[in-house]
């Protein structure tokens, strides 16, 4: 007979207990593409900020644990590829410049059809993704991509004008060859024999170094990062408004198979990237600026009558841009005044009312 005293129980107990399973911790892989190198701004941060804050966010359950796979630079995909890289599944998560892909993505035009409004980049990826989540359009367009849309992001502060000649006001532009990607080529259309020849940022620098084209549309921390200076030392700050330009988007195949812990992260972490990439471009705005004039740039303000200018003698492209998305069965005349009133109340006063016929 065995005589179980209060030790022996007490320890059988504690043996029951470690001998019990421990919940497995589930690791998720996500392969993220972006045809961009890691050194541009949104990659850069998406490895720094995007990807810790989802880690965070999954280590306070301790369910899931993130297996990321990061392939940047052309590895996968080329700028222009990660859209179809997504869709098909060469990546989970992809980092999408929509400026390319206007006839796919219709809809992210919006902050590219009206320009002269806005300069600052976080109150424009706030209004575009406030309209993404007020308005079915956007998420209608990356469902037929098979994707997910999560946010919409801004990286830079404002369009300006890099020529490797001088320049001292809008009209020095007449008959140029001018780079630019997507939208802003449109812009062109209000200056006298102004040729757009479309390129990307990566190539802006070879295009104005062989003489392809005299001058490139971008910004001023991308001026710095990729060197413009070097061969387009003049700078027209004509200030033509920030754009949104990358849009974070998941397979739909790969997100209908994840964890809704690993969604709601995903999610949550989307929008915080949205304003941390604004935050840094427009901190570093002025500083890349100055990091311009330091290799060698010149800025030449132009005055608000130039601007003003420009923005008259151009095509209501906004216009045209509702009238197409209303054509696909889109809300696009009700999105263009939610989106100018939206910065309207941020405080921005439009050189142009896109809205007026």
């Amino acid at each position: 007979m065995i005589n179980w005293t209060k030790n022996t129980l007490m320890g059988a107990t504690l043996a029951a207990m470690t001998a019990l399973p421990v919940a497995a911790q589930e690791t998720v892989s996500a392969v993220v593409i972006d045809g961009y190198p890691d050194r541009a701004l949104w990659v850069k941060e998406f490895t720094n900020f995007f990807i810790p804050e989802v880690d965070k966010r999954l280590a306070e359950t301790g369910a899931y644990k993130m297996n990321w796979q990061e392939n940047y630079g052309g590895s996968i995909v080329k700028p222009k590829g990660v859209l179809e890289g997504v869709q098909l599944g060469l990546g989970d998560i992809g980092i999408v410049t929509t400026i390319f892909h206007s006839s796919k993505l219709p809809s992210q035009g919006i902050s590219g059809s009206t320009p002269f409004v806005a300069t600052d980049a976080r109150a424009v990826a706030k209004a575009v993704d406030e309209i993404a989540r007020e308005f079915p359009a956007m998420n209608n367009e990356f469902a037929a991509q098979n994707q997910v849309y999560l946010a919409t992001g801004v990286v830079l502060d404002t369009y300006q004008v890099f020529c490797s000649s001088e320049v001292s006001s809008v009209s020095d532009l007449e008959g140029k060859k001018i780079a630019g990607a997507g939208l802003n080529l449109r812009y062109l259309e209000g200056i006298k024999d102004a040729a757009g020849v479309r390129g990307g940022l990566t190539d802006f620098y070879n295009m104005v170094q062989t003489g392809l084209v005299d001058c490139a549309m971008l910004w001023p921390e991308a001026a710095k990062t990729f060197k413009i200076a070097e061969v387009a030392p003049y700078m027209l700050r004509v200030d033509l408004g920030a754009v949104n330009s990358k849009t974070i988007t998941v397979n739909a195949d790969y997100w209908a198979k994840l964890p809704d812990a690993v969604k709601e992260a995903l999610q949550a972490v989307a929008i915080e990237y949205r304003d941390h990439v604004a935050g840094i471009a427009m901190d570093r705005a002025e500083a890349s600026r100055a990091a311009y004039e330091e290799q060698g740039g010149t800025i030449v303000e132009v005055s608000a009558e130039d601007r003003a200018a420009w923005a008259n003698a151009m095509p209501n492209v906004a216009q045209e841009w509702a009238t197409n998305l209303n054509e696909r069965g889109e809300a696009g005349t009700e999105m263009l005044a939610a989106y100018m009133g939206k910065l309207a109340d941020a405080g921005f006063t439009p050189v142009r009312d896109w809205t007026a016929n």
